[in-house]
This record gives structure tokens, C-alpha cells and sequence, in this order.
């Protein structure tokens, strides 16, 4: 079974959608305390401009991650583990092959 060929049960399905709204979640937060941070160190406008030009390269960047399709979910999903924004025990639930794939793939 190819990973963009696999199946998604019900169950599944919900499984990923919280474990996708998680990592989402968890990178959201840790850029809003980034960003929190940089404004208040704002001291010149070249800093303000910096910052405009970091968000809109990270939400560029987010939009494309966050594109929520079963058949790229496992690349999704190994993308976030190896980000870091994803645990293996959040898609706990889904079958052992797509695990097995989401797991491997992380790894490379």
C-alpha cells in the first residue's frame, strides 16, 4: 500500500484530525511566543519590517504544512514528528502499517 493510497477508517479519521489540530496548536502557541517576544524587542523599524517579513515567510510556510488531505497525511504527519510538533503517542489509535510508515518516514 502506497502512503497516499491508504485507507482512513472513521476512527482513524478522528484520530488524525486531533493529532493534525494538535501540532497545529503547539506551533501556533510557540510562534506566538516568539513573535510576543521580537515586538517587544522592537527598537528601530528595520525591526518592525524584519518581523513582517518573518511572519509572512512563516505563514506561508504554515499554510503549506497545514494542508489537511488523507492522501499526504503520513507525510504530514512525519514532517510534524520530526519538527517536533507531533508525538508518535498522538496518533496512537491508527494502524500499525501507517504508524510503521509515519515513523520511517521521520526518520530520513
Amino acid at each position: 500500500m502506497q502512503a497516499s493510497e491508504a485507507k482512513w477508517t472513521d476512527l482513524e479519521k478522528k484520530i488524525a484530525r486531533t493529532a493534525f489540530d494538535k501540532a497545529y496548536k503547539r506551533e501556533v502557541e510557540a510562534l506566538l511566543k516568539q513573535v510576543r517576544a521580537e515586538a517587544e524587542a522592537i527598537a528601530e523599524v528595520k525591526d518592525l519590517w524584519r518581523l513582517h517579513d518573518f511572519l509572512s515567510a512563516k505563514r506561508h510556510e504554515m499554510e503549506g504544512k497545514y494542508d489537511y488531505h488523507y492522501s499526504t497525511l503520513i507525510f504530514i504527519f512525519a514532517g510534524l514528528l520530526k519538527e517536533g510538533w507531533l508525538q508518535m503517542s498522538d496518533l496512537e489509535g491508527l494502524d500499525r502499517d501507517k504508524l510503521a510508515k509515519v515513523a520511517a518516514l521521520a526518520r530520513m
